[in-house]
């Protein structure tokens, strides 16, 4: 029995070709849309490559780019098939292509899904590559005469005033690295000496943050030396008084940029895939519908689309059983051309030990 079976008259035939030819145009602008999502995504990730850890983060917009391409292609060939099939007897052209088109387009159709949903599932990823990323970042804040980590303290200063946050987690990771360059340490100063001394590893580690952690809406000037120190300045406490620093950690202002983008990206996609959903639905029903005319031989007649000939158990069924049957075909194939007289009837006859004896003619 047939899945969802419709019966198409010539007028609805007709309109429905128009139409569909219509819907897989739209669908090549769709795929333009696919692709410029892509470039998008990978555009903004490159732009804060240098503060993430070496991630599988590039996937998802390649796999968009990707699929937005093929989008192009496919649904353009589906155009010209659904405007050919306005003209019936234009239909013996396309006949043997439909169906490999359909099941090629089915498969395009679930990588658009996954797509969309590899843009839910990168958070964990993200989220990972960001704190290792920071971390490394924060650690070669100072070496501004470092070849290949001059630019680090530029890049981390734009990313704390831009999001408006503050190290990793918060203003407290930068007292337990040493951001300020050795060169611009005075030591004369018995104070810094002490300081270095009085580290293991010889850092000259403070309470204090860079100014771009300065919170620019605080009514008072920026406290960022001694920050945990309430004698060093006026009208100052520390456990009570908030803080003139941006509170929240660039990881999480980081994590919260590109999850909304991605959330937004994830649900264009999925609205993509319904409709592409929607066009390979209608295909299939015009493809079926013209089989039908096709075998009648009267283009003029009534037919039935549907979307499966038989039921999705009986599809699955058969469909494994052409597959066990492929396997065995191959598995006799390889043993006969091990054995090229396997397959030959023999005529001689054996006794025993299996030596074989005189063939005994039999009497007519």
């Amino acid at each position: 029995m047939a899945v969802l079976p419709v019966k198409f008259t010539k007028t609805k035939r007709d309109k429905l070709a128009q139409l569909l030819w219509v819907l897989n145009w739209i669908s090549v602008v769709t795929g333009i849309i696919l692709f410029s999502l892509g470039v998008f995504l990978k555009v903004e990730i490159n732009k804060r490559q240098d503060l993430m850890a070496e991630r599988q983060l590039q996937s998802v917009p390649n796999m968009l780019i990707a699929v937005g391409l093929i989008a192009c292609g496919i649904n353009f060939l589906g155009g010209k098939i659904c405007y050919d099939c306005v003209d019936t007897s234009k239909f013996l052209r396309w006949k043997l292509v439909m169906l490999p088109y359909i099941i090629l387009t089915f498969f395009f159709t679930l990588s658009i899904l996954v797509g969309g949903l590899m843009c839910y599932s990168l958070h964990g990823q993200l989220e990972e590559s960001l704190m290792l990323g920071l971390r490394e970042a924060m650690r070669y804040y100072k070496d501004t005469d470092t070849p290949g980590r001059c630019f680090l303290k530029r890049t981390v200063d734009l990313l704390q005033i831009q999001f408006q946050c503050c190290g990793n987690e918060g203003h407290r990771d930068w007292f337990q690295i040493q951001w300020i360059s050795n060169r611009y340490l005075d030591m004369s100063r018995r104070e810094v000496v002490d300081r270095l001394r009085s580290n293991v590893e010889g850092k000259y580690l403070i309470d204090g943050v860079p100014f771009s952690c300065c919170n620019v809406n605080s009514p008072r000037p920026c406290i960022q030396y001694q920050t945990t120190n309430n004698s060093a300045h006026f009208n100052y406490e520390y456990q009570t008084e908030e803080l003139n620093l941006w509170m929240r950690g660039c990881r999480q202002a980081l994590l919260d940029y590109y999850t909304d983008i991605l959330h937004s990206i994830g649900l264009t996609v999925l609205i993509i895939w319904l409709f592409e959903l929607s066009v390979l639905t209608g295909v299939r029903y015009l493809q079926t519908a013209l089989e039908n005319v096709w075998r009648r031989g009267d283009p003029e007649c009534e037919s039935e689309g549907w979307l499966l000939e038989t039921s999705f158990v009986a599809t699955a069924r058969t469909n494994f059983n052409i597959i066990k049957n492929l396997g065995k075909f191959n598995q006799i194939n390889t043993v006969s051309n091990g054995d090229p007289n396997i397959d030959r009837p023999s005529t001689a006859h054996y006794g025993p030990d299996n030596v074989p004896l005189k063939s005994i003619p039999i009497a007519s």
